[in-house]
């Protein structure tokens, strides 16, 4: 594998699952229903996974500011990593459901504290068990480790940084919102304070990136992403961190090379008053 790649397949994972120095993170996880993704990984999971919830281990405290889901204290994070028998040097794979975005918002938060070695398992675990690849239900429990942080914030925009070009039209990054049509043109809002999206932003909806869990490959992320200068800064966002995070990959895959995450997002933008919002194209 090399540094430019972004997803491994099952074959890979089950020809390389006994190896000692590989750690599978079990990332399900359901909107609305925060218990269920660990009732599933307690019912059946990839041999060896260990569970990351994305409320309770890839997030923070929800507070005034900061949207729905903060990214969690790097502190709180490092511990659950060490607690998982993860170092510096353990090549992880990650997986949902097969939604993707749950397991790119773990794989977004291992590259930020400085972890290269990570990868989505491409199709989740739905393509893990159509391909027979053996499960299990025991619950693994690991060496406690030593983890080093090393912050790479040159991989998030700042809401300052974000009020700026929205507002004020400085500096050049693309803000790209990556919710669904209908949010974006604040046609339906089910979750947050006002419909619309964020002033100047363009919309480039995540699932398009990707294909029955699949993602799709670096030419069909070209495809969408062609009307964009890859030279350009680029700044995802989506309703609260999450599902921007396969959007910051397939900008990555595409060949983006300055692509950050507004890691509050929508939910962080609304939660000032004065925000104005935008409505149409």
């Amino acid at each position: 594998m090399n540094a430019l790649q972004y997803h491994v397949d099952t074959h890979w994972l089950n020809e390389h699952l006994g190896d000692k120095n590989i750690r599978v993170a079990d990332c399900r996880f359901k909107l609305g229903s925060p218990e269920e993704g660990r009732i599933q990984y307690e019912q059946s999971h990839i041999p060896g996974a260990v569970y990351f919830d994305l409320e309770k281990d890839l997030s923070g405290t929800v507070g005034e500011h900061g949207g729905r889901h903060p990214l969690p204290e790097t502190s709180q994070f490092k511990e659950k990593l060490q607690n998982a028998g993860i170092d510096n040097e353990t090549t992880i794979v990650v997986y949902d459901g097969k939604e993707g975005a749950f397991a790119s918002r773990m794989w977004w938060l291992l590259q930020y504290v400085g972890h290269e070695k990570v990868y989505i398992l491409n199709g989740g675990f739905e393509a893990w068990q159509k391909s027979g690849y053996p499960i299990e239900k025991s619950v693994p429990h690991y060496q406690e480790t030593n983890y080093t942080i090393n912050e790479n914030n040159d991989m998030m925009a700042s809401y300052e940084e974000v009020k700026d070009i929205a507002l004020e039209g400085k500096g050049i990054a693309v803000l790209v919102d990556s919710r669904e049509s209908r949010r974006y043109l604040g046609i339906e809002e089910p979750i947050d304070r006002i419909p619309g999206h964020i002033p100047t932003a363009i919309n480039k909806p995540w699932m398009e990136g990707l294909e029955n869990g699949f993602f799709k490959p670096r030419d069909e992320q070209e495809q969408r992403f062609q009307d964009l200068d890859p030279d350009q800064p680029i700044i995802v966002y989506c309703g609260s961190g999450v599902t921007a995070t396969p959007n910051y990959i397939a900008f990555k895959e595409a060949g983006f090379k300055n692509v950050r995450l507004y890691a509050g997002s929508y939910s962080d933008w609304v939660s000032y008053q004065e925000n104005p919002v935008s409505k149409s194209e």
